[in-house]
């Protein structure tokens, strides 16, 4: 943070905060690392290097907690996103807040560095993480009440808040947050896997309306599950092409351009996709973990095919998705914003009110490309 000048300027009591409560007094002694298979364990007591590595050596990477079923289900929330998620909540002493994720305790305690003692309540939904929690912050900030429960349901016997910050990802922004919230209050959340917003509940208390912020990976809300869904191989399975075109746009940018990703995330949450290089030229894989594929493939002679089979047609969905895109005039993620009230929300580009909507539904989080 320090090398990268990172800290933000309108907020200096978060530099103030992380070097009073550095990341290592909330981490657990047992850390989890990939090792390109799975995850191994690494012990503070055994690799003193390796765990402190994990914690420090990189200010944008998560440092896993806790492994289930052979999958990340807790971790340690990697600290730029986490300053920069404080800075766009705008908190000031003497304010209500609620976090929605207790996790290690860590965000909890920085943020009641700066609202005062007895002012930040904690919501977490594994009774073992939140009992750990609890345990490490009665050393570092005893005031945090920490409750047992559903994010989601927010904590209405504390409301109404001042700020609201969830540290799991959401796709649709549950409704009890907004209704807890004071109006012209804030709530920020990682949508999806691409970027956190910030909204403010309006007058009337009946929306709230806000702007993507910054980059934010955090892991889903947990009453989404985390098991195993279908990837390319099991949707296409045996199937066979319906239809075979040329395709006329260069794939890299779906691999490197992070504006076109979180657009095609916004406009079609559900298309999943991988690229790579071969000798070829680059190649797509797409599908939506239900029955339609498509294939790009590069010929090796300076064209490209696309393939695709099943009911949707993902490769000319992509096809035209990028196209808006590239007609607003490839908008990057700071441009768009999303729209919450009682029975509807939508994102929205370049403005709330005369730009492009897209409509959201309730369900499962889309775990992205």
């Amino acid at each position: 943070m320090e090398e990268r000048g990172a800290w933000p300027d309108r907020a200096p009591w978060i530099r103030e905060a992380v070097r009073a409560l550095p990341r290592d007094r909330f981490a657990p002694e047992r850390l989890w690392r990939w090792d390109g298979h799975t995850y191994v364990p690494v012990d503070r007591t055994d690799e003193p290097g390796g765990w402190a590595d994990l914690l420090f050596s990189d200010p944008d990477a998560a440092a896993v907690t806790q492994i289930t079923e052979g999958l990340p289900t807790s971790s340690l929330s990697c600290q730029g996103i986490v300053v920069d998620m404080l800075d766009s909540l705008l908190l000031e002493p003497g304010h209500q807040v609620l976090e929605l994720g207790t996790g290690t305790g860590w965000n909890a305690a920085l943020a009641a560095r700066r609202t005062g003692p007895g002012r930040v309540v904690s919501v977490e939904m594994d009774p073992e993480v939140g009992e750990t929690a609890r345990a490490r912050l009665l050393a570092h900030a005893p005031d945090i009440r920490v409750e047992p429960g559903d994010g989601s349901l927010g904590a209405p016997g504390s409301a109404p808040y001042d700020r609201i910050i969830a540290t799991y990802a959401v796709e649709h922004v549950p409704w009890a947050w907004v209704a807890q919230t004071r109006p012209g209050g804030r709530i920020v959340f990682p949508w999806g896997r691409l970027g956190h917003v910030a909204l403010t509940v309006a007058d009337d208390g009946a929306s709230a309306h806000g702007w993507v912020q910054g980059l934010a990976q955090f892991m889903p809300d947990r009453t989404t599950g985390s098991g195993a869904r279908p990837g390319f191989a099991e949707v296409r399975g045996t199937g066979r092409p319906d239809d075979e075109r040329v395709w006329n746009r260069d794939i890299a940018p779906l691999r490197d351009d992070w504006d076109l990703r979180f657009a095609l995330r916004v406009a079609e949450p559900g298309l999943h996709y991988t690229v790579a290089e071969d000798s070829d030229g680059w190649n797509a894989w797409l599908h939506d973990q239900d029955a339609s594929w498509a294939v790009i493939a590069a010929q090796g002679d300076g064209t490209t095919i696309a393939s695709q089979g099943g009911p949707r047609r993902l490769a000319d969905l992509l096809d035209q998705v990028w196209g808006e895109w590239t007609r607003l005039g490839s908008p990057d993620r700071y441009a768009y914003g999303l729209t919450v009230t009682p029975d509807r929300q939508y994102a929205w580009a370049l403005d709330p009110g005369t730009g492009p909507r897209w409509y959201r539904s309730a369900g499962p989080l889309d775990e992205g490309a």
